[in-house]
């Protein structure tokens, strides 16, 4: 309990401890940068030792034999501590005892001979002291053991020249270039004759270069050193050299445009130009840009007018060669490309664009994929035949497209027409018959047999006409425009129960794309020919089939003009019955209207106007529901209804006229 106690108390006194009184910022604030700045202010240096001063020989001993045996210890402990051996060695040189440094340097050699340091020190500490001899064998012994340090040769070489001795300082390099060093030696070894005014000998040094390290910049480096320092035949001989030894390598932009300034330098520019269209052609496209941009500039410096629009052809070459190979399946990038080589006029240029457009054939069988690729074989076929005067390469052509498209899932008409008209303009009809027919065998296509029909019409073959008019109608009997087209045929030879007996083929279709059109074709063939009995007989055919309200005014309208009223009147009203039970007043609004206009155009005392305008509706705005997605109502629409006179009124409106009525009493009292 005691114990208790006392944590009580003692916890009582820190909480009085942590009270703070005055919480206010005191009035001049110091940052941790200005404690740490005065802590490394105010810090004591560590005493130096005093300075001792020897005069005395034996004090001298004294402390050379303590400095010795600091270093013997320590060498003791770890003789692989190089950097204890090099001040070793360097503080016996600091006392001139030489032959105690050469020992302590031939010591460290024995335990590490790699070691660049060492021999790097043991050297320098020879050329100090203007010891040439042991210098050199130092020397001569690192590049023996390290010759793939190229410090050591730089060194040697260096020694060599600041004695004065070129000779052995080319002896140094020879030695070097032995072992095919990298690039900067060979350079400072050819910049070394050339401070000396050795041309000849830097020549030299140069064709071993290039014949070690044949690479694109060392010819380079040549070539200038050449321009510099030689004349612009041996410069030329050079880049010539260059691309004939390095081959496929020598198609590099840097090179051949260093040879294309250079001879724009010297004022060749018939030679530049050829290097540039040599490069331009030889180079990938993605990679002569900077080739493109120069031979621009020349042209625009040194050419004419055609040269200039030469190199914008290029260009626009080099454009669609990188669209093209990114995307070989846009066909539109090798129309265009197609048109540029067409321009430049090389039949050879646009032969080879077309064979390699026509060559990525679409990956899928559906036909869209096919359209626009069908006219790069019409458009190749169409320059053999037009630009080329090459029949036999365009017949070629279409019949490589013919095979090359699947007629099982799919064809194209005028690839077919177009062979086939080829074959008519070399008066070869029997060629272009078989073309059709092989057209109607695998891919019969309206197009074809229209174009089969338009052929055999102009060289007045009318039983072939009719023979392919019945191949047509087999294939496609819903189509009334052909149905109609072959039966004006026989109307137009005089064949009139030929062209009925068509007309009536046709409207017996049970399937028709536009059965309105070959009724009124039908019915517009029997007016011509004066049959008003049978086209009476097929207009009351026709509305068995449909009550259309443009059917019941045509045949009015019939009616009418041969002079037979009281026949369109009854026409008339027996549309009007029809189309009363159908839900659509417009229809039989619009049948009143024409009603009333025939009755209109008569003569007074045969027309009667009234009696129809009794029979117009009345037109009232009413508003309806407009009902969303979901079936709520989104909102209310205006819109017109029409109220007949026979027809029964709403409620509505039966007290809409009585209110009407009242008002007008009102009014006139």
């Amino acid at each position: 309990r005691g114990s208790g106690q006392g944590g009580s108390t003692g916890m009582r006194g820190f909480s009085t401890m942590a009270k703070v009184k005055n919480k206010q910022p005191a009035p001049v604030q110091i940052t941790a940068e200005q404690i740490l700045r005065e802590a490394k202010e105010r810090t004591e240096e560590d005493p130096k030792p005093p300075k001792q001063k020897i005069t005395d020989p034996d004090e001298l001993a004294d402390y050379r034999m303590r400095k010795r045996k600091e270093f013997e210890d320590g060498i003791r402990r770890n003789r692989n501590a190089m950097p204890l051996w090099v001040k070793y060695a360097m503080w016996e040189e600091t006392q001139l005892e030489f032959d105690r440094s050469r020992s302590v340097w031939e010591r460290a050699l024995e335990i590490d001979h790699r070691n660049v340091t060492i021999w790097l020190k043991y050297a320098e500490m020879e050329m100090r002291h203007r010891n040439v001899n042991r210098a050199r064998n130092i020397w001569d012994r690192a590049v023996a053991i390290l010759p793939r340090v190229d410090q050591f040769w730089y060194k040697y070489a260096y020694m060599e020249e600041v004695l004065g001795n070129v000779a052995g300082a080319r002896q140094v390099f020879d030695r070097w270039m032995q072992w095919a060093p990298e690039d900067n030696a060979w350079t400072s070894f050819i910049k070394m004759e050339l401070r000396y005014n050795e041309v000849a000998q830097a020549r030299g040094v140069f064709e071993r270069f290039v014949q070690t390290i044949p690479k694109i910049t060392t010819w380079l480096k040549f070539a200038k050193f050449e321009i510099k320092n030689g004349t612009p035949d041996r410069a030329r001989e050079v880049f010539e050299r260059s691309i004939r030894e390095l081959g496929d390598f020598a198609h590099d932009p840097a090179l051949l445009l260093s040879f294309a300034k250079f001879e724009e330098r010297v004022k060749e520019t018939d030679r530049a130009r050829a290097i540039y269209k040599f490069a331009l052609d030889n180079i990938p496209k993605s990679n002569a840009t900077e080739l493109y941009a120069a031979f621009v500039a020349f042209e625009k410096q040194h050419g004419d007018r055609e040269g200039i629009e030469e190199v914008i052809v290029s260009k626009r070459r080099f454009q669609y060669e990188d669209e093209v190979k990114e995307r070989p399946y846009n066909y539109d990038a090798w129309f265009d490309y197609i048109r540029l080589e067409e321009s430049a006029g090389d039949a050879a240029k646009v032969r080879e664009v077309y064979e390699r457009a026509i060559a990525h054939k679409p990956p899928s069988q559906e036909k869209r994929a096919w359209r626009r690729y069908v006219y790069l074989w019409i458009y190749y076929a169409v320059f053999e035949e037009l630009s080329m005067k090459d029949v036999d390469r365009s017949r070629q052509v279409l019949k490589e497209a013919l095979k090359i498209v699947p007629h099982k899932h799919f064809s194209f008409a005028k690839l077919w027409v177009m062979a086939a008209h080829l074959e008519v303009r070399c008066k070869d009809l029997a060629a272009a018959r078989k073309v059709f027919g092989r057209a109607i065998g695998e891919g019969p296509k309206e197009k074809v047999f229209k174009a089969y029909i338009e052929l055999e019409l102009q060289l007045g073959n009318i039983d072939r006409v009719r023979t392919v008019y019945e191949k047509m109608l087999e294939r496609y009997p819903a189509n009334c425009k052909g149905w109609a087209a072959f039966a004006e045929l026989e109307q137009s030879l005089g064949e009139l129960d030929r062209a009925r007996a068509i007309f009536e083929l046709g409207i017996a279709q049970p399937l028709l794309d536009m059965p309105e059109m070959l009724w009124k074709n039908f019915i517009d063939f029997e007016i011509t020919e004066g049959e008003q009995a049978r086209a009476r007989d097929l207009y009351e055919r026709l509305l068995q089939r449909t009550s259309h309200v443009k059917v019941w005014v045509s045949c009015a309208s019939f009616e009418s003009s041969i002079g037979e009223v009281d026949k369109a009147r009854a026409v008339y009203k027996k549309g009007e019955l029809s189309l009363q039970d159908a839900e659509g007043k417009e229809e039989r609004v619009l049948l009143l209207e024409a009603w009333l206009a025939m009755e209109e155009a008569l003569e007074p005392a045969v027309g009667d106007p009234e009696t129809v305008r009794a029979k117009m509706p009345k037109q009232i705005k009413k508003k309806r529901p407009i009902l969303a997605d979901d079936g709520t109502t989104a909102g209310w629409e205006e819109y017109f209804d029409y109220i007949f006179p026979n027809d029964g009124k709403p409620q509505a409106l039966k007290i809409l006229e009585m209110a009407q009525k009242w008002k007008k009493q009102k009014v006139d009292e």
